[in-house]
């Protein structure tokens, strides 16, 4: 597990990097197995944006704060991460993937994640300006739900080993869930 800092708009000094380092430390002591955290800090008009994402095998946690101070954002960021850390425990995510240490989690039970991506521009033209490719985790809706929730996302692409392929939940404008499973003709 490697921890990268990226700074957009400033300089990361290495004090900061070592504050972020040391907080994020907490976090990973929890799971058995995490990929390569990243931590972005950026300054914009005058804000101090902490941005982390800490992908552990099976989940991704993501989550963002703003404040007048970098290190009262990344303070608050950590503790949104530790939040959802707990929430996942605490829920269907420790019997399905077995990725947590059996340590008692300190952290409050309520999370929220980053914010949702800016509209595209309509244009004559369609170009693809980004594209992405992740790794699918077999999980039932109700997980799916659960991850689209901690990402703060309004849809959630993944494999249902009950329908046996591909399929989307997404968030419904009344406050409900909706499910799409495709089928080929």
């Amino acid at each position: 597990m490697a921890v990268i800092v990226k700074g957009r708009n400033t300089v990361v000094s290495p004090a900061v990097k070592a504050y972020v380092e040391k907080k994020i430390d907490k976090v990973t002591r929890q799971f058995k197995a995490v990929g390569d955290i990243t931590a972005v800090l950026k300054v914009e008009n005058g804000n101090h944006i902490a941005e982390i994402t800490v992908p552990a095998k099976g989940i991704l946690l993501r989550a963002q704060e703003s404040t007048k101070d970098m290190y009262s954002s990344i303070d608050l960021v950590v503790e949104k991460i530790e939040r959802q850390v707990h929430k996942y425990k605490t829920k269907l995510m420790k019997r399905k993937y077995n990725n947590f240490r059996d340590i008692p989690a300190e952290a409050a039970p309520v999370a929220e994640a980053a914010p949702a991506p800016a509209p595209a521009e309509a244009e004559e033209e369609f170009r693809i300006i980004r594209s992405k490719s992740f790794t699918m985790n077999p999980m039932t809706p109700e997980e799916a739900i659960l991850q689209m929730n901690l990402l703060n996302h309004d849809f959630f692409v993944f494999f249902d080993p009950d329908f046996g392929g591909v399929s989307v939940v997404y968030r419904r404008k009344d406050g409900n869930y909706g499910l799409l499973e495709p089928k080929l003709e």
